[in-house]
């Protein structure tokens, strides 16, 4: 339980420093590009750091091509929940576009925690493996056959 809470608190962790860069870099962009260009372009660029910070920090595990790869569909989720919410704050609520990324990104929050969890760890839920951190690859079952 120890070392699932400390899990989550690095997530908050990379969270913060994520968060921290896409903004910086959606700030030196959003003049020069349309509002949801400039999101879109700072979002992805932030993606790649998110993913080795997770890898490496949060779960301390190593990196892939496979999980690499499949990283983008935890962000896709994100993107698509921070996105949305993007667009409802300023087009629907009238939020300052330099706002509303910082008020989407919590509610994103938990979807992310839950999917980049079960892509680099291969496991969705806080049950602890086998490995003494808690933060193995998952179980698999191996059926052994007699020839």
């Amino acid at each position: 339980m120890k070392t699932q809470f400390w899990q989550l608190v690095r997530f908050a962790l990379v969270g913060v420093v994520n968060t921290g860069t896409f903004y910086l870099l959606y700030l030196v962009l959003h003049p020069l590009l349309p509002y949801f260009a400039a999101f879109t372009a700072a979002f992805l660029l932030g993606m790649v750091g998110s993913f080795f910070m997770n890898t490496y920090f949060t779960y301390r595990t190593r990196p892939s091509w496979r999980k690499f790869l499949l990283f983008p569909l935890p962000n896709l989720a994100n993107y698509l929940v921070q996105s949305g919410g993007v667009l409802a704050l300023v087009q629907w609520l009238g939020m300052d576009s330099r706002i509303a990324p910082l008020l989407a990104a919590v509610v994103a929050i938990p979807v992310t925690f839950v999917l980049s969890r079960l892509v680099l760890t291969g496991r969705a839920s806080m049950t602890p493996s086998a490995e003494p951190d808690g933060l193995g690859p998952a179980p698999v079952q191996v059926e052994v056959v007699d020839q």
